[in-house]
């Protein structure tokens, strides 16, 4: 059986809803009604819905004077519907290779994807021009690969945000994986930027930002 027109709206509303809550973080009805065009009641009836789910759950914060207001954000149910890649068989390969050829087999392993992933970049940014093109370059790469990317401008740099981490599994499981996409940026900006995480989904953020600060050639 076929959903009906108005079941199909209702889902495209939520996913929006969840879509937002994941790329923008905790946010209000009315911030979120203004955000997706939706009037103010028809937007609580989304997030009660969602809320009955389990997908989203709200919390009180008081920002000045006034009453506190009501923040809505993703469960960890809500965080289910943007899933990791592969992310069981991944873990398990992870284990095989670490018990088969030790730390030392899974150290190359990391070693040979970030050589790998470089060429790859550098490939795409050969023909940048300055650092502000290879900054929104690297973030659309990142976005192709479900990273969720996007940069904001901060004085004289950039902050490079990831809202999603599709190997957020093998991460959590050898943070090599870590060490090793934060050295690719690194190499990439070298002698233009310096970058430097700032937040990480390991660690517990809500997402991953890296600072890109650009190096005074004068």
């Amino acid at each position: 059986m076929q959903a009906s027109p108005e079941n199909k709206s209702t889902e495209s509303s939520q996913h929006k809803i969840r879509y937002l809550l994941k790329t923008r973080g905790p946010l209000t009805a009315a911030s979120m009604a203004e955000k997706l065009e939706l009037t103010s009641m028809g937007a609580r009836q989304h997030l009660l819905k969602l809320t009955k789910t389990g997908d989203i759950t709200s919390y009180l914060k008081a920002e000045g004077r006034g009453r506190p207001k009501r923040f809505w954000m993703l469960t960890q149910r809500g965080q289910s519907y943007f899933p990791d890649r592969h992310e069981d068989l991944t873990l398990e390969l992870i284990d095989s290779i670490e018990q088969v050829f030790g730390e030392q087999g899974l150290e190359k392993l990391i070693a040979v994807r970030e050589t790998e992933t470089l060429n790859k970049y550098q490939a795409r940014l050969v023909s940048c021009c300055n650092l502000s093109e290879k900054v929104e370059t690297l973030a659309k790469i990142r976005s192709e690969e479900g990273y969720m990317a996007s940069i904001e401008k901060e004085g004289e740099g950039y902050l490079l945000i990831e809202n999603h981490c599709p190997i957020c599994a093998a991460a959590s499981r050898c943070q090599g994986f870590c060490r090793s996409e934060l050295e690719i940026f690194q190499s990439l900006l070298q002698g233009l930027a310096e970058v430097k995480r700032l937040e990480h989904q390991i660690a517990g953020a809500r997402r991953c930002a890296y600072r890109i600060t650009g190096i005074n050639l004068n």
